[in-house]
């Protein structure tokens, strides 16, 4: 009996192999490379198998019929063939397409610095520009240390590729900041008005700028503030220079919060112990004021308001070049104030919308004088232009309305509407009391679209496009706008920008009885970028073809150049290298940044093409970051190094504008130091975060010559110089009710 049931167990055996059917194959990507790993399976059963590192799989099934093969892979669009099983081996070979994610997803940079918390790569962040020496944790100053920034101390604004600083403009939340940085003095650079803790986002695009922008030629910063802060916490601090206070307070729900801020800054005592080249009639001092709030309406929007005012004066004296024995005087009284309002929020099924308003009004007060040796103000025949009074107020505003819709993957597109207005008033007043004044009122309507089409993780495309219409110079412009980018590893990638942009006449130059138009630039850029952990390589190549530049001619009744026609033009070109390395050095980062510029442009009275006077040939920085964890410390270096800039005196004989005087300057180094300590590194327990903060700029004092200035005649010169040779920075800020020293370790403070 024992027998036969063995017997008859067999032969059900042998029967039921021989019903197996195989089924195999190879499973590969749309490239031909195998996918290992990949899980396929009959559709309802449990007959199944996983492919093997060259992708073949193989099993065997039972199973007669019509079924369906289901193949899976991470990264990959799962794919379901109809099967039919017969008898017979079925062999049968798939091809998978990676699934589009933004994790694996190429990005498209050429042309951008990106950092934010929605990117995987930060290039410089809130506590880089804080602790960037040499920077004096103004953002602008801490972008002038990344490749194509130009190295301009005598003037505020970020000189882009070969473009004046009017060709950068900055936009916070997406609508444009006018007024950006502090009014201008004369040869002395002014910094930013806004701290870099305020913002969470940073794009500082060289060129090619998303279409969202426009009304800038060269360069677009755009900023991005942060949302609701951690937790409520005050904060206040002292330095030589300045004192301030701020509150921060978040809900108990955690959906809103409020805050304020104050601080003034007054540079007597710093000018007390550091030698001024200028004579100072009214020592700088500076009141700032900020509130804001932020209050989540949904689980994915958020209403932001940011509210800014300052006010500050500054007067100056200078030996006077075209009298000698006389000094030339300078004063200025400026008031501002920003409101900044947007909203944001996921509509659902894809959609987005963005929303902001920003309003500005700015007026500066500025009054000149020619003064004698007992500082008494004096009119001389042929110099009483040097006599005047002068007010500026201006008003601005700016609303941008954004939708984003989401396609397929990670694929989307936006369009948008933005209105700037701005209305600009001069007043002036002579020597002899007689005044006149001026007004020039813009309304720009835009229109914009463009769309980020994933192909696949390793090709993407940004194409875009803006329309723009002036009321001021009556004229429309189309800007297209394309950007290519293509994965070469999985740490590196290649990307293509291609762009035309316009920009209206600066307004120091208008009114002009003269019909204009838009400026324009062409760019054209490629660039190779690399990063791997916390290593960053980037190699970028551009072209900027300039047309319709601003020409100038010279009025008597201002005694300033006006526009006349926009026969100028111009090119840029030349090549950056970054490298960034948090990495190889323990508690060590650095990053190093070069830029070569060939450019020439024949604008405002320029006789013919010539390199700009704020354009080096040769730019370069190092910055160096070291923590010291037991000592608390963190050490701070940057050099930064720019070639001789050419320096010119053009007049005009009566018929054309000709040089005078001509040369280069020498070149210009700067080292810097910073240092900042933690007293409260190790106290777990304390909600208290304190920093001592010393800076020195220009350490080695070392003689820096930005240009020289002429007389009205040109036979006399003097060179533009620092204010001072050297400058130090003490202070000490403490933040209560939140302790970030792991944020300071984790970031290198």
């Amino acid at each position: 009996m024992v027998k036969v049931l063995v017997l008859a167990v067999s032969m059900m055996w042998v029967v039921a192999v021989n019903a197996q059917t195989e089924i195999s194959g190879h499973v590969r990507d749309r490239k031909g490379k195998p996918v290992a790993g990949a899980s396929i399976t009959l559709k309802d059963t449990y007959d199944g198998a996983t492919s093997d590192s060259t992708g073949g799989y193989h099993f065997t099934t039972g199973e007669k019929g019509k079924f369906v093969l289901v193949i899976t892979a991470l990264g990959y669009k799962p794919v379901e063939n109809n099967i039919e099983i017969a008898d017979t081996p079925v062999a049968m070979d798939i091809d998978m397409k990676e699934e589009i994610s933004e994790l694996k997803a190429v990005l498209i940079t050429a042309g951008s610095f990106e950092a934010g918390d929605r990117k995987r790569v930060t290039v410089l962040s809130s506590i880089d520009v804080a602790t960037t020496a040499g920077a004096n944790a103004d953002v602008t100053g801490a972008l002038k240390t990344l490749p194509g920034a130009q190295q301009v101390g005598e003037s505020e604004g970020l000189f882009v590729r070969g473009g004046t600083a009017a060709e950068t403009k900055t936009f916070i939340d997406g609508t444009l900041v006018n007024n950006f940085f502090y009014s201008s003095v004369p040869n002395i650079a002014q910094r930013g008005r806004f701290s870099p803790f305020l913002f969470k986002g940073t794009i500082f695009s060289t060129g090619g700028y998303s279409a969202l922008y426009g009304q800038a030629l060269s360069s677009a910063l755009i900023l991005e503030s942060i949302d609701l802060p951690e937790q409520s916490s005050s904060d206040f601090g002292i330095s030589v220079l300045s004192m301030n206070a701020g509150h921060q307070h978040l809900a108990k729900n955690k959906r809103s919060s409020w805050g304020f801020s104050y601080s003034y800054a007054n540079l007597w005592l710093a000018f007390k112990a550091i030698r001024q080249r200028p004579e100072y009639t009214r020592i700088p001092d500076f009141h700032t004021a900020d509130a804001n709030f932020r209050i989540k309406t949904s689980s994915t929007g958020i209403i932001k308001y940011y509210g800014y005012f300052s006010g500050n004066k500054v007067g100056i004296r200078n030996p006077s070049l075209d009298t000698v024995g006389y000094k030339d005087a300078f004063s200025i009284k400026n008031f501002n104030m920003y409101h900044n309002l947007s909203y944001r929020e996921l509509l659902g099924n894809g959609w987005k919308l963005n929303a902001g308003l920003s309003y500005t009004t700015n007026r500066d007060n500025i009054e000149g004088n020619l003064l004698d040796d007992q500082n008494k103000e004096q009119t001389l025949q042929g110099l009483e232009y040097k006599n005047f009074n002068v007010v500026m107020p201006g008003k601005y505003f700016n609303a941008k309305l954004l939708f984003d819709k989401r396609l397929r993957g990670i694929s989307v597109i936006r369009f948008g509407t933005e209105y700037n207005y701005s209305h600009d008033k001069t007043r002036y007043t002579l020597y002899t009391g007689d005044q006149f004044s001026n007004s020039i009122v813009e309304n720009m309507n835009a229109l914009f679209a463009e769309t980020d089409i994933y192909l696949t993780n390793d090709l993407a495309a940004k194409i875009g496009g803006r329309f723009e219409h002036s009321s001021l110079l009556n004229k429309n412009n189309i800007a297209p706008r394309i950007s290519l980018a293509y994965k070469t590893g999985k740490s590196s990638q290649a990307s293509l920008a291609y762009g035309i942009f316009y920009q209206n006449p600066e307004n120091k130059y208008l009114p002009t009885p003269h019909v204009l138009t838009f400026s324009k630039a062409t760019h054209y850029i490629a660039q190779y970028q690399k990063v791997t952990g916390k290593i960053t390589f980037r190699l970028e190549a551009f072209y900027k073809k300039y047309n319709d530049l601003i020409k100038t001619g010279f009025s008597s009744v201002t005694n300033q150049q006006v526009a006349v026609n926009n026969n100028g033009f111009g090119d840029a070109q030349g090549f950056e290298l970054f490298w960034r390395d948090k990495k190889t050095f323990k508690n060590l980062d650095y990053w190093v940044s070069y830029s070569y510029l060939d450019t020439k442009r024949d604008f405002t009275n320029f006789p013919f093409a010539i390199q700009p006077n704020f354009a080096s040939k040769h730019t370069a920085s190092l910055v160096m970051k070291k923590f010291v964890t037991e000592w608390k410390t963190g050490f701070n270096m940057s050099y930064t190094y720019a070639s001789g800039r050419p320096y010119y005196n053009i007049i005009f004989d009566g018929t054309e504008y000709e040089f005078s005087d001509k040369g280069e300057t020498r070149d210009y180094h700067n080292v810097s130091f910073s240092l900042n300590y933690l007293p409260d590194l190790f106290k777990k327990d304390s909600k208290r975060f304190t920093v001592l903060v010393l800076s020195v700029n220009n350490i080695f004092g070392i003689n820096q010559v930005y240009g020289y200035n002429y007389s009205y005649n040109g036979y006399r010169k003097s060179a533009i110089v620092p204010p001072s040779r050297i400058f130090v920075f003490l202070g000490v800020f403490m933040s209560l009710g939140i302790d970030r020293t792991e944020d300071a370790i984790n970031n290198n403070l």
